[in-house]
């Protein structure tokens, strides 16, 4: 159990949390939510004892193992594997007492340590390390790179492996899907239902949290507020509360005005000045309510240019790459005005490419690219904010693109996205992750495009500030052309998908859950079709109780699997039977007798019959594909793992 009582934390100024009270119980996935600022990461800190409270008490579970996910790592020549390996300090210690024992030739202990290595399937150690950098979109070899040799990026790839490497009690992370594509942010989606501790999770990601957490801790107000559910049960009973507390809000300054009027009429009046001033105690006993805010401060839209062009671009007869490599071919779009299309595809097939070809910063390979006339790109890409200017301002940002512009006009615009005051002339330098992705967003609007292409636009935003780029996206009137790992900006903002894979790019005549078990196949194939995976990872040789072992235990994980199967069975025999129960109630529905006055009570029992029977097959049905996914997932897992 983690018990935080009347808890007060200050930073500098800032009161992040004022006397505050939580209780988290063990096992519980918990997502963390509030707004920049608010002390999320601080919230983390305090957890890991690198911060003390001000006031107040936090209790944790005694020996128990924290795991966290660093958001920098430094450059250093250890190899990827090895870096993994490292964040599981248990098997790194057993490791070290046994080549003790075995250089003091002490056999007893030898054995004894074989023993622990078993019990914490030591043994497996690095098939699971390569396991998580699978998961997460490193290529084969990549375990053996150093890892100063991968971007920054990549190596906070590498820093949530190696938090998910450690066997914990507690699990920290912090934005984990922020460098990760849809692929790997569907793995970690898997892995972490699955994982056994308590997990603390901060999320800008809507459908992340819904399909992780259990329960939902608000950060707001210098409170921690506790929600039962996930994120979409959390905005049901937060918009319910802030209608109770608008409510109870109204009724107080009713009340509030009854008396000050009470006052102000009888105060001089002998006869009534008890009761004033018995009026005058009440209000001050009053507890003062705030009003309900819910209103966000990010009002952005991205107006479209004036003019347009038929087609705003083309590319016919291409093959796309870079240095005369080619990643993509046989490639032909021609975009219209209005379109809006989402790239999917697995890690490293050519997404970003593609855009960047659109873009045109990379030239095709062969074939042509061809602009409309009247075409005005709006890019958002991750290197967009290194390429801000560290010491202007987001007012100078815009000026220098609108030199004629008024200083209120730019200020009101930059306004909408909650660069108010002095804040709208601090250097950019200052600013986090999030508030530099609002500066290019806002850049990006004002030059009024006609045609966006947007590679991960939600990295390092916040809730608030992705709902307000959804509902922008949403009434953009221009053409559009998405990448994300964002499942809910996809679902609400495109129309169609295009599919990137296998050096091609093809229409995907599918929705997001079909794109989840497409890549679910697409991995076993690939795992099928690498039987040497683990020689070209260079790892050992196991010797011959290590093999009988490995085989023990993936038995165990294949017999696991059982239960699976035979409920899936067992809710296809369910389906069955409500379909010709159903036949059945639709047969008798169509006989013309029965909608006499005389049959009115059984005609309306039957319908009655057919709308349950309705809403359980489609029940069974929602719960037998989800069991089917979650069985096709492991056993690809399982597969990927006996390759390994």
């Amino acid at each position: 159990m983690i018990q935080i009582s009347q808890l007060s934390i200050q930073r500098g100024t800032t009161r992040l949390l004022d006397h505050a009270d939580l209780t988290l119980h063990a096992g519980w996935k918990v997502g963390i939510i509030g707004s920049n600022g608010v002390g999320k990461s601080s919230l983390f800190q305090l957890l890991l004892r690198e911060l003390q409270p001000d006031t107040g008490e936090l209790k944790l579970p005694e020996s128990a193992i924290i795991s966290h996910m660093a958001q920098e790592v430094s450059a250093t020549s250890k190899i990827a594997l090895e870096f993994l390996l490292d964040g599981d300090k248990e098997l790194r210690r057993i490791q070290a007492e046994l080549k003790q024992a075995e250089a003091d030739h002490n056999a007893e202990r030898t054995g004894e340590l074989h023993a622990e290595l078993e019990h914490i399937d030591g043994y497996r150690a690095e098939a699971r390390a390569h396991q998580l950098l699978n998961g997460l979109g490193f290529k084969v070899g990549d375990a053996e790179k150093s890892v100063s040799s991968f971007s920054g990026g990549w190596r906070i790839r590498l820093n949530l492996a190696r938090a998910l490497m450690c066997r914990s009690d507690i699990l920290l992370l912090d934005e984990p899907t922020n460098h990760l594509d849809l692929d790997a942010t569907l793995w970690l989606e898997q892995w972490l239902k699955s994982y056994p501790g308590t997990l603390l999770l901060i999320s800008h990601d809507r459908d992340f949290l819904d399909n992780v957490v259990g329960h939902i801790v608000h950060m707001s107000a210098q409170q921690l507020t506790l929600y039962k559910g996930n994120y979409t049960a959390f905005e049901r009973a937060k918009a319910e509360r802030l209608s109770q507390q608008q409510a109870a809000f109204e009724k107080q300054q009713e009340r509030i005005q009854q008396i000050e009027s009470f006052v102000r009429r009888f105060r001089a009046k002998a006869s009534k000045a008890k009761q004033a001033q018995s009026r005058l105690k009440e209000l001050e006993r009053m507890e003062q309510l705030s009003p309900a805010h819910i209103d966000s401060p990010f009002t952005f839209s991205f107006a479209n240019s004036d003019k347009t062009s038929t087609p705003l671009l083309s590319l016919q007869h291409t093959e796309l790459g870079y240095a005369g490599t080619k990643i993509l071919s046989k490639f032909s779009l021609t975009l219209t005005p209005g379109e809006r299309i989402g790239l999917l595809g697995p890690n490293g097939a050519g997404k970003s490419t593609l855009i960047k070809t659109l873009t045109g910063d990379l030239s095709p390979l062969c074939g042509e690219r061809t602009s409309g006339e009247h075409l005005r790109i709006g890019y958002f890409a991750q290197h967009q904010l290194e390429a801000l200017d560290p010491k202007a301002s987001p007012f100078l940002h815009l000026q220098r693109l609108s030199p004629k512009a008024t200083d209120q006009s730019i200020r009101d615009f930059l306004g909408s996205f909650d660069f108010v005051g002095d804040k709208a002339l601090a250097p950019v330098d200052k600013f986090s992750g999030g508030e530099k992705a609002r500066v290019a967003l806002a850049l990006i609007a004002w030059q009024r495009p006609n045609l966006l292409l947007m590679d991960e636009p939600t990295n390092h935003l916040d809730l608030e500030v992705c709902h307000a780029l959804t509902l922008a996206l949403q009434s953009f009137e221009g053409s559009l052309i998405l990448v994300s790992h964002d499942r809910h900006l996809l679902r609400n903002t495109v129309d169609t998908f295009l599919l990137v894979a296998d050096g091609e790019v093809k229409p995907f005549d599918g929705d997001l859950d079909d794109y989840q078990l497409w890549l679910s196949q697409y991995r076993r194939q690939e795992a099928l079709a690498q039987p040497n995976q683990s020689k070209s990872n260079g790892e050992r040789s196991l010797s011959a109780n290590e093999k009988k072992e490995l085989k023990r235990q993936q038995a165990e994980k294949r017999a696991a699997l059982r239960p699976l199967r035979q409920s899936i069975e067992k809710l296809e025999k369910a389906v069955a039977e409500l379909a010709n129960q159903l036949t059945l109630i639709e047969t008798q529905l169509a006989d013309p007798d029965l909608y006499t006055a005389e049959r009115k009570d059984h005609l309306k029992q039957l319908l009655q019959q057919q709308a349950e029977l309705k809403q359980r097959v489609e029940e069974c049905e929602t719960e037998w594909m989800e069991q089917l996914e979650a069985l096709e997932i492991k056993e690809a897992e399982l597969t990927a793992s006996e390759l390994s």
